[in-house]
């Protein structure tokens, strides 16, 4: 991993449930996880992020420090070497078992290091085990956190604490390129519209065969983004073509627009809006990735002006009012008019669907939110591609429809979310503070 990501890494004696934590905050079943001890003895790298902070995650094997056996002895080997790079340290002790020679240890030795250290008391899975944590202060480690790293309760305070310091991440272009799906009918200037983007002068372009598509990519290189276009066939009206073949296009289409980062819906401007783009839109919308409504031929429309322009999107967005949030742009495929808005916008777009809103600024923006259907208590975003967040409330069910409106506008003029959905999941806190 690069050297710039921040590397944190869990350490404790055998059997302290170091894996079912590695597991919990990857998200992953990385670590193999059983009643055995020992049963991790290579170092276990994995990557996480948190509140938009990402790092790598080292799972260590359990360490006996004064143990020279063999095994044992390798076990700690293999551990020094991760502490040397940890950026922090958790220190990970079973809270139903007493401290002991070991546990006493190993605190020494981390505390010689001269590293961050947080201790992570597990197995703290009620109200009435929270008082074992006390016990833990004497090892000498100040932060002390109670965690059940099976049922992921106090996680997140302890992940609060050890990324404090961590850098947030930037939106980055996936290492395989922005993926972009074109999309429409057919006729409507799919495939000029590939073949003009894929020739412009500053484009560098390679065919890539697909190992599991039936169509060939496009990859190409603009302005130091990598972009892989993924071909489509038009999706074809019922009646015009033979049941199998329609189903067929409308199957295509969808895994497109799953196996996409963006997905531009090119629109016939010569034809306006007809009921066949709508239908496909909705594919698209229901997709959730983000997207651009794309009014190609243009130039061949009489009196092509601004006030044009302004008079065919109203009659966009009366049509698709599902698509509020998706950008129109207007472009000539054959001549390349329009071309160098569409380059920035797909990235733009791919960069909303990928942003992360740290927990503190959600927290913030609930502060300021004036929301009476019900009181909200907090708000974490549990997923990119789209922005997906979870709302903690007073009350259990779903909003309903206007007040969610009314809160994703909310989200968008506070975080920006240009071209991408933006989902809300509606969770009951209790007044005891468990979710619901």
């Amino acid at each position: 991993m690069s050297g710039a990501i921040p590397t944190v890494v869990i350490v404790g004696r055998p059997n302290v449930g170091k894996s079912t934590l590695f597991n919990r905050i990857t998200g992953q079943r990385r670590a193999i996880v059983g009643d055995e001890p020992g049963i991790t003895r290579d170092r276990i790298h994995g990557s996480a992020e948190y509140d938009g902070r990402r790092f790598e995650l080292i799972d260590t094997g359990g360490i006996v420090v004064v143990d020279q056996e063999y095994i044992p002895a390798q076990i700690l080997r293999q551990a020094e070497v991760a502490l040397n790079r940890a950026s922090h340290i958790i220190f990970l002790v079973d809270g139903r078992a007493e401290i002991t020679g070991s546990d006493r240890d190993l605190a020494g030795m981390l505390l010689r290091l001269g590293k961050p250290v947080s201790l992570a008391v597990n197995k703290i899975d009620s109200e009435k085990s929270h008082e074992l944590v006390n016990a833990f202060y004497e090892l000498g480690i100040p932060d002390v956190f109670p965690v059940s790293a099976e049922h992921g309760t106090g996680v997140d305070a302890l992940l609060d604490r050890v990324t404090a310091g961590f850098p947030e991440a930037e939106p980055e272009a996936p290492a395989e390129g922005i993926k972009v799906a074109i999309i429409g009918r057919p006729n409507v200037g799919k495939s000029t519209l590939l073949n003009t983007l894929t020739g412009q002068e500053r484009a560098i372009v390679s065919p890539i065969a697909g190992t599991t598509r039936d169509a060939v990519d496009e990859t190409v290189s603009y302005d130091g983004v990598e972009y892989v276009f993924i071909d489509t066939a038009g999706i074809r009206r019922k009646g015009k073509t033979h049941d199998l073949a329609e189903k067929l296009s409308v199957v295509m289409a969808r895994r497109h627009i799953r196996m996409a980062h963006v997905v531009v819906l090119v629109l016939d401007a010569t034809e306006g809006v007809v009921g066949l783009d709508t239908t496909i839109a909705g594919y698209a919308h229901e997709g959730g990735r983000a997207l651009i409504l794309c009014v190609n031929k243009w130039d061949e429309v009489k009196g092509h002006g601004g006030g044009k322009k302004n008079e065919f999107e109203q009659k966009i967005r009366d049509a698709f009012k599902f698509l509020d949030y998706a950008p129109v742009v207007f472009v000539s495929a054959k001549s390349g008019a329009g071309l160098a808005k569409l380059w920035p916008l797909i990235r733009e777009v791919y960069e909303s669907a990928s942003r992360r809103i740290p927990t503190s600024e959600l927290n913030r923006f609930v502060e300021q939110l004036h929301f009476e259907e019900r009181k909200i208590y907090y708000i974490t975003q549990h997923s990119i591609r789209p922005p997906a967040f979870a709302v903690f409330t007073d009350k259990g069910g779903p909003l309903h429809f206007s007040h969610e409106r009314y809160l994703v506008n909310q989200l968008r003029r506070r975080f920006g979310f240009k071209g991408t959905p933006v989902l809300l999941q509606t969770r009951a806190k209790a007044r005891d503070g468990k979710r619901t």
